[in-house]
């Protein structure tokens, strides 16, 4: 198993542990892409999916894309990268995505979520309190207390 899919399998097993959540694979034509959600209100946490490096700006050896340095090692598959979109406070995604592996989020609200690579750039202690933050941020239980 490449550190990808092991990093997309932990935080699987992660989201499992912590709140019991299954990931839903919703689109046929997408059969990577695993959406969190909340069971009781339905709204997503998290949403891991393979996504085409050149939709992101990325590319091998490249260190312009986004706000910050972004390079893919050329040993990984050159084609697609793994990612997991979480919804973070909006005055830490302008600072997360000035850092290696935070990218603007991919086809979500780019202020209030954030793309994370899972190809080994971010370490996993740093994503499991993304996502926990993430899942906080979208159940609406709390707002109501």
């Amino acid at each position: 198993m490449n550190n990808h899919a092991s990093m997309r399998q932990e935080i699987l097993d992660y989201a499992f542990a912590e709140y019991g959540t299954e990931p839903e694979y919703l689109w046929k034509d997408s059969p990577n892409c695993a959406v969190l959600r909340h069971s009781g209100n339905n709204k997503w946490y998290g949403i891991i999916m393979d996504v085409p490096k050149s939709r992101l700006g990325l590319t091998e050896n490249n260190d312009t894309s986004s706000s910050a340095n972004h390079t893919v090692d050329a040993a990984v598959d050159v084609d697609v990268v793994d990612i997991l979109n979480v919804k973070c406070d909006p005055d830490m995604n302008g600072a997360l995505r000035t850092q290696n592996g935070f990218l603007p989020a991919y086809h979500m609200h780019k202020g209030h979520w954030i793309s994370i690579l899972l190809d080994g750039t971010v370490e996993k202690d740093r994503i499991f309190p993304l996502l926990d933050m993430s899942f906080a941020l979208t159940d609406l239980r709390k707002k109501k207390q």
